[in-house]
């Protein structure tokens, strides 16, 4: 069995590309798969990030984990029937760090397939852009939090570090 899904690149004209892959492969199979389908090598840091109907990022599933926890999903250790279950499941794809390239991947479908050749690019939509679009991570809260502080903040009139206690 293999699982059909949808990868949309994160730029304003689109870019679609569908992928036939094995549902035992596991998640860095499928970003060498992603990569090469968008015209990248794949010799960049990338990371899948769970996420919900809203596209709201969530845990993140990186490529190699740099922590000390044995227990640490990564994309070696996870295949794609663990993270895909149901239909429209949805994660939220991250490659080249610096460009900050930004897929947006659904699980479409479970397809019966004898190739051997997988995994398969079977529909191409679009061209990958030569440079990745600028983003902006600025959450909102955190642009409420900055207001205030600057508003209320008078940095030229303090006249040592006791009195940042009272901010």
């Amino acid at each position: 069995m293999a699982y059909r899904i949808r990868i949309i690149l994160d730029v304003p004209s689109d870019v679609i590309r569908d992928i036939v892959i094995d549902k035992n492969s596991s998640l860095e199979e499928f970003h060498l798969a992603i990569a090469t389908a968008f015209g990248f090598k794949g010799q960049e840091m990338a990371s899948f990030f769970r996420t919900n109907n809203d596209w709201e990022q969530g845990e993140e599933i990186p490529l190699f984990d740099i922590s000390e926890d044995i227990n640490t999903a990564t994309m070696q250790n996870t295949n794609l029937k663990d993270v895909f279950i149901d239909k429209g499941d949805k994660l939220i794809y991250v490659y080249d760090f610096l460009a900050m390239w930004t897929f947006f991947v659904e699980f479409i479908e479970v397809v019966k397939t004898p190739e051997k050749q997988l995994p398969k690019t079977i529909f191409q939509f679009g061209n990958t852009p030569e440079t990745a679009p600028v983003k902006e991570f600025i959450a909102e809260n955190d642009l409420d939090n900055l207001n205030d502080f600057n508003e209320s903040t008078d940095f030229e009139n303090l006249e040592d570090f006791e009195d940042l206690e009272s901010y």
